[in-house]
Parts: structure tokens; C-alpha cells; sequence
């Protein structure tokens, strides 16, 4: 069983996924949010046999939620609905410019939003991993 981290935003969905033992987030893709986000959501809980989604909460930067963090707990209760799976939320404050940063690190000439997307989903999901290291050791 695998963790599944998300960076949710208005054009496109970073997916993150842990390793089989739930300790090390690796970037997996980018889901474009066309209609069809669910249906693929769905296929990855499936193949990934997930016990639980991370999802990045954009708060502002007093703390505080907004817009964006409201629209965020929508998809959640969705996407909760929909599944079935255990949902939790991680401060996902400044993920995206730490995202840029580790590919601009990596001497990648030009990351694409998918590339920022899907390392945001890895930074959210490891910040979880950190907070929570004992939910790291799952049971197969």
C-alpha cells in the first residue's frame, strides 16, 4: 500500500507517489484537469493499491485559508466521495518555488509546469512523510 501525494491546481494536478514501504516520494505525473481527472485519480488509486492522499493546502502567508484552499477542500470532499480513500492535508506554502528551485538545481534547461507540478506533489508529499514518520511504515 502507497501513499499518494497531489499539488491541485485550476489547469493541472501534480501526482506524487511514495515507494512501496511509504518512505521515499518520487514525482510521478501530471494530470490535466480536463474532466477526465477523477477517472485517472481513480486508476492510480487502484494500480498503487493507496491507503492514503496528501494533498497540498495553499494557505496564505499569515496561515490563513482562502480561495484557493477552499477550492482545494472541494476537490478533496470529491475526490473523497468518489474513492473512498483517507484524505489529509499538508501546508503547501512557497512548494511551487522550492519545485522550481530542485529542477533549476538539477541543470534541467527548461522545466515545463508538469515538470514544477510533479515535484511540487513530491515536496508536499515528503513534508507529510517528515511530519509523520511512523504512517511511513505500511503494511503490505
Amino acid at each position: 500500500m502507497r501513499i499518494l501525494g497531489l499539488d491541485v491546481g485550476d489547469a493541472r494536478i501534480g501526482v506524487a507517489v511514495t515507494d512501496p514501504l511509504g518512505k521515499i516520494a518520487q514525482p510521478l505525473e501530471t494530470i490535466k484537469r480536463d474532466g477526465a481527472e477523477f477517472q485517472r485519480l481513480a486508476w492510480l488509486a487502484s494500480s498503487y493499491d493507496l491507503r492514503l492522499i496528501v494533498l497540498g493546502l495553499p494557505l496564505l502567508m499569515s496561515g490563513s485559508e482562502g480561495a484557493q484552499a477552499a477550492a482545494v477542500r472541494d476537490f478533496a470532499g470529491e475526490l473523497h466521495d468518489r474513492l473512498g480513500i483517507e484524505i489529509t492535508f499538508v501546508d503547501e506554502r512557497l512548494t511551487t518555488k522550492q519545485a522550481d528551485a530542485v529542477i533549476r538545481s538539477a541543470e534541467k534547461k527548461s522545466g515545463s509546469r508538469g515538470d514544477s507540478d510533479r515535484v511540487a506533489a513530491a515536496l508536499i508529499l515528503s513534508a507529510y512523510l517528515n511530519q509523520n514518520p511512523q504512517k511511513g511504515l505500511l503494511k503490505e
